[in-house]
């Protein structure tokens, strides 16, 4: 069983930034991946950032690159997610997981963490 805390969302100006954070505790292991998936309402949950616990491969997807960031903290099992250049469309509930890589398609993931809601203002 694994054990996800997010945090960090709020309110910001469409240009501003964020920084999310997410803590694992439990099941994990070096060689697994901790990833953000982001839901809007009425949306599928989809895909946003991933790395790797132990070494630096990462994962972006198309609509975030060049703008966000996703990091790892001193503190084990710790990953951060850098949001610049913000835009009203990354409004959404942001979900953090943990897991061996699996694609991109939040159906291959089990443990999730409650979500931070993430609202970019025009």
């Amino acid at each position: 069983q694994v054990q996800l805390v997010e945090s960090g969302g709020g309110l910001v100006q469409a240009g501003g930034s964020l920084r999310l954070s997410c803590a694992a505790s439990g099941r994990t292991y070096s060689s697994y991946y901790m990833g953000w998936f982001r839901q809007a309402p009425g949306k599928d949950r989809e895909f946003v950032a991933a790395i790797m616990l132990s070494g630096s491969k990462t994962y972006y997807a198309d609509s975030v690159k060049g703008r966000f960031t996703i990091s790892r903290g001193n503190a084990k099992n710790t990953v951060y997610l850098q949001m610049n250049s913000l835009k009203p469309e990354d409004t959404a509930v942001y979900y953090c997981t943990t897991d061996n890589w699996a694609g991109t398609s939040p159906r291959m993931y089990h443990d999730w963490g409650q979500g931070t809601q993430v609202t970019v203002s025009s």
